[in-house]
């Protein structure tokens, strides 16, 4: 893998080594090595440059909601009453606060933001919304649409795209 300032080339085994990473992180570097057709030592430092040129993100353990009571999802669309930076920051800053948002987009069209929401109920929504989203100084309107059931869940970014040298 190169840095060439503008984006980064990934060979074939950069690739390999991204899908099995996403499939499972938390494989040994020796079973990672062996999947990918390098020994251990390479195969590391090659993780590890991934990781200091930020394509790794992050290791994280994938939690069902449902089995920890937070079987409501809801998106919510946000508008506010004026654009630019003295509106916006503060807005970004305060929707960072709140753990239940897993998601916050800015938007374009009629919507300035969308956020994908998590809750115990339909009650605790409610709350959300009434003393929490709709009470942040430039919040103008809010539609919120609710998750009936989910058809697709994925966490890996597909990578076929990737340069293949």
């Amino acid at each position: 893998m190169m840095d060439n300032a503008k984006r980064l080339i990934f060979d074939r085994i950069d690739r390999h080594i991204l899908e099995a990473l996403q499939k499972n992180s938390r494989i040994s570097n020796v079973e990672l090595a062996q999947a990918v057709g390098l020994s251990p030592a390479p195969c590391l430092r090659r993780v590890q440059a991934l990781e200091k040129a930020g394509v790794i993100e992050a290791y994280v353990a994938l939690v069902d909601k449902r089995k920890v009571n937070l079987g409501v999802e809801a998106f919510i669309n946000v508008q506010l009453s004026a654009q630019g930076k003295s509106v916006m920051d503060p807005v970004e800053a305060t929707i960072r606060c709140f753990p239940e948002v897993l998601a916050c987009y800015v938007m374009t069209g009629d919507w300035d933001y969308l956020l994908h929401v998590v809750a115990q109920d339909m009650d605790a929504i409610q709350q959300f919304l009434q003393d929490n989203l709709s009470q942040i100084p430039g919040v103008m309107r809010i539609k919120t649409s609710f998750a009936v059931r989910r058809v697709v869940r994925n966490t890996s970014v597909p990578l076929y795209h990737l340069d293949d040298r």
